[in-house]
């Protein structure tokens, strides 16, 4: 499957609510060869120093060109994980966590997965390749995370 991110992704600037240090919420959404594939948020924390990035993606294997993303398909999901330093890991590692947690509970998210969910849910491994993308390909993520971004990069 060939991902893509589209480019016109959302930054917002916000407060953490635990910290009140600065984060930087993107908003975007990931195409694949047949359009629509995914929307993703990744919320890039400063916590206590450290370095994380929490990443909800949205998987709907019915994304309809005509509606309103708003309108889930009934197979619609939502992942999530936190990407930082982990004890015994030189570099950041993600881990699987609930899905959306602090997002309202809206249709728009579909079911939210808890971890163990998410776990043995059957897009499982769409979900990973989808955060690899994401790490790879997302300036904004990226740098925060590593430290670097390639020129020319979404």
């Amino acid at each position: 499957m060939r991902l893509r991110i589209d480019p016109d992704r959302d930054i917002q600037t916000g407060t953490c609510d635990c910290c009140q240090t600065p984060f930087e919420r993107i908003t975007g959404f990931i195409n694949n060869d047949d359009g629509a594939y995914a929307i993703y948020y990744a919320s890039c924390y400063h916590h206590d120093g450290i370095h994380e990035a929490w990443i909800d993606v949205i998987i709907d294997d019915a994304w309809h060109p005509d509606e309103p993303v708003s309108r889930p398909s009934p197979n619609r999901v939502t992942f999530g994980c936190r990407v930082g330093p982990v004890e015994g890991r030189l570099a950041p590692a993600c881990s699987l966590v609930a899905g959306a947690e602090v997002a309202p509970d809206t249709p728009f998210y579909g079911r939210k997965l808890t971890r163990d969910e998410a776990l043995t849910h059957p897009w499982i491994s769409d979900y990973w390749e989808t955060i690899d993308h994401i790490l790879e390909n997302d300036t904004t993520v990226k740098q925060h995370l590593y430290g670097t971004a390639a020129k020319g990069e979404a």
